[in-house]
């Protein structure tokens, strides 16, 4: 289906910042990217859907995956329809938000999972698919991303004890909001409906098989997304294989995601993520307590008298770890973030190398 036609600016989330920002470059037009293929694009301007490939330039000063264009990227490309070939994408407008993990594999690239997004609907199916620790690697992710995560718990129907279930993502999920939806109720997606405002970005991730396709089906008011049957053992097939853009008929876009099998950070906030554990660590005799067995912690205290679960603790540790972070002090984390926020990726690879070495004297 090819409803390019129906495709504006205007209907993907263009605002007066956006215009004020690709009035800088008067010899391009604006346009953001809705389908990567590799290196292949779809871009909606304002004339409607058309293909892309990046320029020369911006494919020779890219250095690593987020350095090309990404879904939901805000692009200036060389002019308005691909009729005369395709059209070529020369800058990326600044990032507001961006939804990145490590990629799959035993690499050390990042990829961008979608980019300028307001709200993050982490998926979560209350069967075999539930995973609380899965979860705490996606808020991770989404709070150091800058968007605003939602949890989005599937087939609550299928759920004999949804309020335990409840409970733990709620201990878990500090401060974020949690929906139950259902595929076996018309109104089963109404929850999700809520935070579609016209000119607002939302992404969909999760596990394959969890209901992301279903809902924006739902919310399209269409069976436009291929869905399929899970699994007897909760296993589940790709419906979804590429990132896409979607405008919804009231104003709003999506994001569909392939399902993650695997979900590596490369960065992340785990302050806001283990805000509890972060709570009881400030009570601790000593300020640079590992909470291992160190006398005074307060965080151990917590797990001791059954406030604190000792497998959070675990996977607060687990995903110090794998972001590099054990070792450093308060002031070096923060000073991590600013050198990423000003000099992107590199920033964060220099920065790690500086205290790597100076730990080593």
């Amino acid at each position: 289906m090819n409803n390019s036609a129906a495709l504006t600016l205007s209907s993907v989330g263009l605002d007066e910042d956006l215009l004020r920002q690709a009035s800088q470059y008067p010899d391009c037009f604006l346009a953001r990217v809705s389908v990567q293929h590799r290196e292949h694009y779809r871009v909606i301007g304002e004339n409607g859907e058309m293909q892309a490939v990046i320029s020369g330039k911006l494919g020779y000063l890219a250095e690593d995956a987020p350095d090309y264009p990404a879904v939901g990227d805000w692009v200036l490309v060389d002019r308005q329809d691909d009729a005369g070939g395709n059209a070529i994408i020369r800058h990326i407008l600044p990032r507001r938000t961006v939804f990145r993990r490590k990629a799959a594999g035993a690499g050390v690239h990042g990829q961008i999972v979608a980019a300028n997004i307001d709200h993050l609907f982490i998926c979560m199916a209350l069967n075999q698919d539930f995973s609380l620790r899965r979860l705490e690697r996606y808020l991770a992710i989404a709070w150091d991303s800058g968007t605003i995560p939602v949890v989005v718990l599937t087939k609550s129907d299928l759920c004999d004890d949804l309020d335990a279930r409840l409970a733990e993502t709620r201990d878990v999920a500090i401060g974020v909001d949690i929906l139950l939806t259902t595929a076996f109720s018309e109104d089963g997606y109404l929850p999700v409906a809520q935070y579609l405002q016209p000119g607002k970005t939302v992404a969909f991730v999760g596990s394959s098989g969890v209901g992301k396709s279903t809902l924006i089906n739902r919310l399209l008011g269409e069976n436009r997304l291929q869905t399929l049957e899970i699994a007897q053992d909760g296993t589940g097939r790709h419906t979804t294989t590429f990132r896409q853009l979607i405008a919804l008929p009231g104003g709003a876009v999506v994001i569909d995601t392939p399902g993650m099998r695997e979900l590596q950070l490369d960065s992340g906030d785990l302050a806001q993520t283990f805000a509890d554990i972060e709570e009881f660590a400030a009570e601790c005799r000593f300020g640079d307590c590992n909470h291992d067995c160190e006398p005074g912690c307060a965080v151990n205290q917590a797990i001791a008298e059954g406030r604190l679960d000792a497998d959070r603790l675990a996977s607060y540790k687990k995903l110090q770890i794998e972001l590099g972070y054990q070792g450093l002090s308060a002031r070096q984390l923060e000073q991590e973030k600013i050198s990423r926020m000003m000099s992107g990726v590199g920033g964060i690879k220099q920065f790690r190398a500086i205290v790597k070495n100076r730990n080593k004297r």
